[in-house]
């Protein structure tokens, strides 16, 4: 095998690698031996079909098959030999020009940027703490009752905490919305789901009761014929609910799966299932803060660009993604937009494989092991999830790969200057 690398920016390279072309032609011969031999085709007996046959039915797909291996093996063996540190994903390409009797493709690929020694000991760190308290599970418990809460229609006027239906229907200058008949919906008041100066209209409101207001709805309103526009609204309430919350008694803790309908037992569950969940954002509080300070620190080193935008680009899909799950269809997401977020989460990518690779860092099949179990945990079967895992190779990959993440986090914040900072349980699992 023969490589050239060709530097085509200060973090670019083009690789150029040349293989025999009987290395390729010995393992097609090969494939189609072993499917001749497996292969089970009507007409023939298991195992005894014509090489040629296999030839003609199967031939293109073995070729592209055995093609796309013997690339992916020379040019891992090729970025070894050259020791050349890749980041992103490689552009390959075939040469057509190549000998009758070679293989020879192209490679353009970015590399990891030369971050020099990197010394995490004058990196300034704030280590939140909290833990979980009686009252943090007696707010969870509280909640769950909320959501098991059913309704029972009144006659009275509604107040706040009840469930109104209610039928709407709004007045522009130039425009009804629905064109004909109304929106028939229902709100909690309070809740803060409606417009709030039309919630705000329904306490007081009685089942049959029917009130008109002014209202100015934002420019930004999610109906366009309304957004930005003085409107005239209409809204009758067709029936008041008040909510009948369960009490936390043995049927309430056995609906949980907890057998013995103890709730002192649901209780400890409730409290390992908040614990779970603190350590998890704890641990993402502690990811973004040394993210933010390496990336500080070494904000001057040159990053790759293509491997950016990339990520920009993954960046601007999700948000795309999200914005139509929420039924904003038309929403557009410019991937230039992201283009700073994408920088920081590449630098931090960068610096933390960097980290790993110059202090030996390596991989703790315990800390996988446990983490597996804990993501278990959460689910049903959690055999079942384990052996998913197991048996998923591009889960346990990524499994692998945000444990060693958290490895070098930990490694990191213990070597940096670190100040603490005690939080509530409410207050450290807000979002970062």
């Amino acid at each position: 095998m023969q490589v050239s690398v060709e530097n085509t920016s200060s973090l670019e390279r083009r690789m150029t690698v040349s293989i025999p072309a009987d290395r390729l032609s010995s393992v097609i011969d090969g494939r189609l031996r072993d499917m001749a031999g497996k292969a089970n085709l009507k007409g023939f007996r298991k195992g005894k079909v014509p090489t040629k046959v296999i030839e003609q039915r199967f031939g293109d797909q073995i070729r592209s098959e055995a093609f796309g291996e013997l690339v992916r093996a020379s040019f891992d063996q090729a970025v070894r030999q050259e020791n050349v540190r890749i980041a992103g994903q490689p552009s390959i390409q075939a040469d057509p020009g190549a000998a009758e009797n070679e293989i020879r493709y192209t490679a353009t690929f970015e590399i990891v940027p030369d971050f020099g020694t990197i010394d995490v000991s004058q990196l300034q760190i704030v280590r939140v703490h909290a833990q979980v308290e009686d009252a943090d599970i007696d707010h969870m418990i509280d909640t769950l009752r909320q959501q098991r809460r059913t309704w029972e229609p009144v006659t009275r006027a509604a107040q706040v905490g009840d469930l109104v239906a209610v039928e709407t229907f709004a007045a522009t200058a130039s425009a009804r919305v629905p064109e004909t008949g109304a929106e028939k919906g229902a709100t909690v008041i309070g809740s803060g789901v409606m417009f709030p100066e039309l919630e705000a209209q329904l306490s007081g409101m009685s089942a049959g009761d029917e009130r008109e207001v002014e209202v100015t709805f934002p420019a930004d309103w999610r109906v366009p014929a309304l957004a930005g526009q003085n409107a005239k609204v209409t809204l009758k309430a067709t029936q008041v609910s008040e909510p009948k919350v369960p009490e936390a008694d043995e049927a309430f803790v056995k609906s949980f799966g907890v057998k013995s309908g103890k709730l002192d037992v649901f209780r400890q569950e409730v409290r390992a299932n908040l614990e779970r969940e603190l350590k998890g954002m704890l641990m993402s509080r502690l990811r973004a803060e040394v993210a933010q300070k390496l990336v500080a620190a070494y904000s001057h080193v040159e990053l790759p660009a293509k491997l950016i935008e990339a990520e920009a680009r993954n960046l601007a899909a999700n948000a795309q993604q999200q914005a139509r799950q929420q039924g904003q269809a038309d929403a557009v997401y410019p991937f230039d937009q992201f283009m700073v977020p994408a920088r920081n989460r590449v630098a931090a990518g960068l610096l933390v494989g960097e980290i790993a690779r110059q202090n030996g860092l390596k991989l703790d099949f315990n800390r996988v092991k446990e983490t597996l179990s804990l993501i278990a945990s959460t689910y049903e079967e959690p055999k079942q999830v384990i052996e998913l895992y197991r048996n998923d190779p591009n889960l346990m990959s990524g499994l692998q790969n945000r444990v060693m993440e958290e490895q070098v986090i930990d490694w990191v914040a213990e070597r940096a200057q670190s100040t603490d900072q005690n939080l509530s349980f409410t207050e450290a699992m807000r979002p970062v």
